[in-house]
């Protein structure tokens, strides 16, 4: 592999992710900046892609991410965590992958059951081994190391990836032929970062920050079975897979994408130990696809963050990433900036005791 293709490194918002907030980072920070004041630390409570996160490392003193997909949280330890590693060791081994013949190697767990479905077979079979490999190569790796090869891999595959952007379903019609190559992500280290792979709800029992910003899945699409793939990547147990679309059995799944999703949205807020809460929210229950219908309606969320403290509302035309068919009229997002009055929280949930 030439020079050229060494620099070209994946940066973190390059990834495929519904929900992701890349085109609304500007406008979130602006908000946030004109309406909560004197922060330093930050709690990004559903990291998700974790470009959010980012954000708030370039710009204040501590910040927390968290997000329950070990896919996700794998991603954080590579883009964020300040950890030592060898760029040089990596940089390496990645092109120790890239010399890889696939015939010259045997089928594997990865490529018996994605290959020619999700993925081209041949880089299915080359994943699959270097998956292997990397599950060697862990002991003699640093945790950051080990991280950036896991996420490097997965960036690679992403757009290779025989999908709209998630693994509900693949196309019918046959993966693309092309040679993999993985390319290296453009990892960087922060001080002030602490990463957590936690239920959100049993870590705001747990944060003391400045300001928490929250964006929970709203609608009945569980992330863990939408990322199963790479979820199964990262874990390795290599479990029986079902059905046409290849999933495990259910895992992590999240109370925000059931009934219990304003019950659970209740309880967080109300645990939250920080001075400024900013939401986030796009009113995808106008969607023309029963999947795609919000479990918190606007007005619920107005509610109950009224109750917490000084609320104010703004929104933004957006046209949101589309992993689907799925139709949206006036598709909004929608930013709380939720200013806590501790008293009226307590008077507001007097059965709730935060801790």
């Amino acid at each position: 592999m030439d020079k050229s293709q060494e620099q070209r490194r994946f940066s973190l918002e390059s990834r495929r992710y519904i929900g992701c907030k890349t085109k609304l980072v500007d406008w979130i920070f602006s908000l946030i900046n004109e309406n909560a004041h004197d922060i330093h630390s930050f709690c990004d409570i559903f990291s998700g892609t974790g470009v959010v996160a980012h954000r708030a490392l370039q710009t204040y003193e501590r910040v927390v991410v968290n997000d329950f997909l070990h896919s996700n949280n794998v991603m954080y330890r590579a883009f964020f965590a300040p950890d030592e590693w060898s760029e040089e060791k990596v940089q390496t081994i990645i092109n120790e992958f890239n010399d890889i013949n696939p015939a010259r190697i045997g089928e594997n767990y990865f490529s018996k059951n994605y290959g020619g479905k999700y993925f081209y077979h041949d880089t299915a079979k080359i994943v699959g081994y270097i998956r292997g490999r990397l599950q060697t190569l862990q002991k003699d790796l640093t945790d950051k190391e080990y991280a950036v090869l896991m996420a490097s891999l997965i960036y690679s595959i992403d757009r290779h990836a025989n999908t709209m952007g998630h693994f509900d379903a693949y196309h019918h019609k046959a993966p693309v032929a092309h040679q993999f190559q993985m390319r290296m992500i453009d990892a960087e280290s922060y001080n002030g970062v602490e990463i957590h792979r936690e239920d959100a709800n049993q870590l705001a029992r747990h944060i003391n920050v400045d300001l928490t910003y929250l964006d929970p899945p709203y609608n009945s699409r569980q992330y863990s079975r939408f990322y199963h793939v790479y979820e199964n990547l990262v874990q390795w147990k290599k479990p029986e897979l079902y059905g046409t679309a290849l999933k495990p059995k259910e895992e992590n799944m999240s109370d925000y994408c059931r009934t219990t999703a304003f019950t659970a949205f209740t309880d967080l807020v109300s645990h939250i130990n920080s001075r400024y809460l900013v939401v986030s929210y796009n009113n995808t229950y106008h969607s023309k696809s029963s999947s795609s219908e919000n479990k918190i309606k606007l007005e619920q969320l107005e509610e109950v963050l009224n109750k917490c403290g000084k609320t104010k509302i703004f929104n933004h035309e957006f046209k949101a990433f589309n992993s689907g068919k799925t139709e949206f009229d006036d598709h909004r997002e929608y930013l709380f900036i939720t200013e806590v009055d501790d008293e009226k929280r307590n008077q507001s949930f007097p059965n709730v005791l935060r801790g």
